[in-house]
């Protein structure tokens, strides 16, 4: 049996209505079980963990090693969406750690109005991730050198003129390009955002974690009433079509991150 002067209490959400049974024996961070903490009409996710990986000084050194926060915030993750598939469900920063179950339960009295407004804004919805990409035809002319000019100074000269009217060109096509694509991206945001909740913008993320070969130009998360959702992706795929050169694709649903504040926990 574990010394409890070993370990400690990690967070990973407060839910209201929802028997931590139901999770099963599904595994939390560092493969700890899932329990719940209960005080009044809100209940804490939680797991007990060993100080010597949780604790204040071992947090330190563990959050500075990639392979372990990539761990932790996938089981962390993965907790808090079976549960938001059964309750609303308002999770926590990874890594939120108390020293024990008094603790936590003196977290939910002293927050239980700022948890309740939060679980009663995500009642009934869930978030949404829509992305989109363009694919525009390639029809950038090639990087083009200097030409190298086998008569007099005069003609050096001019074939360098025109080659910086060709560069600064490319450059003033790149820039409209650009700025087209903004406004193809904002014109999709707010056909949909118009039937949202609420609207949280990202930044368009890396085409590298994303593996799609388009230029990411949107990434929005939309916190959706559930019985809409049927009808916003409908209109997600009449965007896709209908938009030429741009790739529209929504996932979910999400546990609310982009939605909820509780950085108080």
């Amino acid at each position: 049996m574990t010394d409890s002067s070993d370990t400690a209490v990690y967070l990973y959400g407060v839910t209201r209505g929802l028997d931590p049974a139901v999770l099963g024996d599904s595994p939390g961070v560092a493969g700890a079980p899932v329990r719940g903490v209960v005080t009044g009409d809100l209940t804490a996710l939680v797991s007990t963990v060993r100080l010597d990986e949780y604790g204040e000084e071992a947090l330190r050194a563990n959050l500075e090693d990639l392979a372990w926060i990539e761990a932790t915030a996938r089981a962390h993750h993965a907790v808090v969406d079976r549960a938001a598939r059964v309750a609303p469900t308002a999770p926590v920063r990874i890594a939120t750690v108390y020293h024990d179950d008094e603790r936590v339960s003196q977290v939910l009295r002293e927050g239980r109005e700022r948890f309740g407004t939060a679980l009663d804004r995500i009642t009934g919805r869930s978030e949404w991730g829509v992305k989109a990409y363009a694919y525009p035809e390639d029809d950038r002319p090639a990087e083009e050198a200097v030409p190298t000019a086998t008569g007099g100074g005069s003609g050096q000269a001019g074939a360098g003129t025109a080659y910086l009217r060709r560069r600064q060109e490319q450059r003033r096509r790149r820039t409209e390009a650009g700025r087209r694509l903004s406004e193809r991206a904002q014109a999709i945001d707010a056909e949909l955002r118009v039937h949202a909740v609420a609207v949280r913008r990202h930044p368009p993320q890396d085409p590298k974690l994303s593996g799609h070969a388009g230029t990411p130009i949107l990434n929005v998360a939309y916190l959706l009433d559930d019985a809409r959702v049927p009808e916003f992706q409908a209109l997600v795929r009449d965007i896709d079509e209908r938009s030429p050169g741009i790739g529209v694709e929504m996932t979910g649903p999400w546990p609310p991150y982009s939605f909820i504040e509780t950085d108080g926990a």
